[in-house]
């Protein structure tokens, strides 16, 4: 009996740390730590999350199936980069699930995530204000996401989380461009206001307005093919 709790254990602990690894890593990709086509060792990542090279090796398996890099014989794994198609296919995908998400926000949206959703976009105005892009972005982040749940659409949720267009937006963005984009504000209190007044209508167009315009503020095209200046 004590055998089998000690493997019982010692399997917990390697599922523990493996999803906390595949956590990690997971997000450092999006984050755009590691640039579009980096290569990815065993031998760094797993000194980096403190995990067995098998850990991390099933971890690096996990994200190759979910599209967070690539594995090729003789490159190793990559971090994943799209051609314009495959982005561009990604982010018209984006446009519909989310516009969706925000139209059933609208009708379903309980008292507190409305008011969740408020706060952030205090917080997102205030972070404008204070010129703090970075956190800008993070508010801007969380919004989506709490959009995305009051929603309590699980199957629309669950495929506008298979998008990865987090990857895109990472590979694609204009960092000359002045952040956050000029309107950017002013569409998310679009969807707020479509959301308090339970208009889906109006959340959908608003939504879709919002990522249509973040979407074209986009450098659509290889980094060898930017146009100058």
């Amino acid at each position: 009996m004590e055998v089998r709790e000690h493997a019982d254990a010692q399997d917990k602990t390697s599922r523990t740390r493996h999803d906390e690894a595949y956590e990690g890593l997971r997000s450092l990709l999006l984050s755009g730590g590691i640039e579009p086509g980096a290569r990815l060792t065993e031998a760094e990542l797993t000194s980096r999350f403190n995990v067995s090279r098998s850990t991390m090796r099933s971890v690096l398996v996990r994200l190759t199936q979910e599209g967070y890099v690539t594995s090729e014989v003789n490159r190793g794994v990559r971090t994943r980069s799209f051609s314009v198609e495959e982005a561009a296919d990604i982010l018209e995908a984006r446009e519909v699930l989310e516009s969706a998400l925000a139209g059933k926000a609208a009708e379903r949206a309980t008292a507190e995530e409305i008011e969740e959703l408020r706060r952030t976009l205090e917080f997102m105005e205030d972070c404008e204000a204070r010129g703090d892009q970075a956190a800008y972005s993070q508010g801007n982040r969380k919004f989506h996401q709490q959009v995305k749940a009051a929603a309590h659409q699980r199957t629309l949720a669950r495929a506008y989380d298979t998008l990865l267009y987090p990857l895109v937006m990472r590979q694609y963005r204009n960092l000359s461009a002045h952040h956050p984009r000029a309107g950017s504000l002013e569409e998310h209190q679009a969807i707020l206001l479509a959301i308090v007044t339970r208009n889906p209508e109006a959340a959908v167009a608003a939504m879709r307005h919002h990522v249509a315009s973040a979407r074209q503020a986009l450098l659509l095209h290889p980094p060898s093919e930017q146009p100058p200046g």
